[in-house]
């Protein structure tokens, strides 16, 4: 599947809106996010767009942001940041890549909604237990309050089995793109095929809305989640990293 640098543009943009922060601002073309809590997407930069004259100015009132917060000044690139040597000046300034992510995608195609997987509308109270047990306790009430703005068309997906959610998901779609988020499974019901089951169910609400490419961000040392994504069609096709100056 051949992406190009606009189609990694677009799907960066889609994953910045369907994880949304709750405050915001933009420093020439970047958006600067925070949120609080350990959720490292709602408390850092997105380097999609960037249309000043001046990256150390703009990394000046970025760190200044983020120090009249108390946090630490963090930074989000993938393959096609802007500027294109972003990353260098980051390195440069000192800070320090802290966790690297695999953008993947594939062609939506046909899929058949499995039986034993819901669709809400809203994370439900089950769907919120499963997915909360999957991360870290500083990103679960952060989370909570993101899962209430996540914009439309989006879908909660739950895999029931033996009348207990095992596993979730969350698609938002925009166009003839969509991106995956919140992928968990239960730690007692691991290698049962539920997050296959999600997915699966995923991809057929994504074809019922239009969308034409499914993406997702999974981490890069997660070796069992990403040969699960390849092994239903995903390919990698961009790098992402997060970089942190305390």
């Amino acid at each position: 599947m051949a992406v190009t640098v606009e189609d990694l543009r677009a799907m960066e943009r889609l994953h910045v809106r369907a994880w949304p922060a709750f405050e915001t601002v933009t420093i020439d073309g970047w958006l600067w996010r925070y949120s609080g809590g350990g959720s490292q997407r709602a408390n850092s930069v997105s380097t999609v767009d960037f249309t000043g004259p001046d990256v150390s100015a703009a990394l000046d009132e970025v760190e200044a942001r983020y120090r009249a917060k108390g946090a630490p000044a963090r930074v989000h690139t993938y393959d096609a940041s802007a500027p294109k040597n972003v990353a260098a000046l980051l390195v440069a300034r000192g800070y320090g890549s802290s966790e690297t992510t695999f953008t993947m995608t594939k062609p939506v195609g046909r899929a058949i909604r499995p039986p034993d997987v819901e669709i809400f509308d809203n994370a439900t109270a089950a769907w919120r237990d499963v997915y909360h047990g999957a991360i870290t306790e500083n990103r679960r009430a952060v989370s909570s309050r993101i899962l209430e703005t996540v914009p439309p068309p989006r879908a909660f997906f739950a895999c029931r089995r033996g009348g207990a959610v095992i596993s979730t998901g969350l698609c938002v779609a925009d166009g003839a793109c969509a991106v995956i988020e919140c992928m968990a499974t239960r730690e007692d019901a691991r290698r049962n095929g539920g997050a296959q089951a999600v997915l699966r169910a995923l991809e057929w609400w994504a074809g019922e809305q239009g969308v034409r490419t499914l993406g997702l961000q999974v981490v890069s040392t997660n070796a069992p989640a990403v040969a699960l994504y390849r092994g239903l069609g995903f390919a990698a096709v961009a790098t992402n990293r997060f970089w942190v100056h305390d």
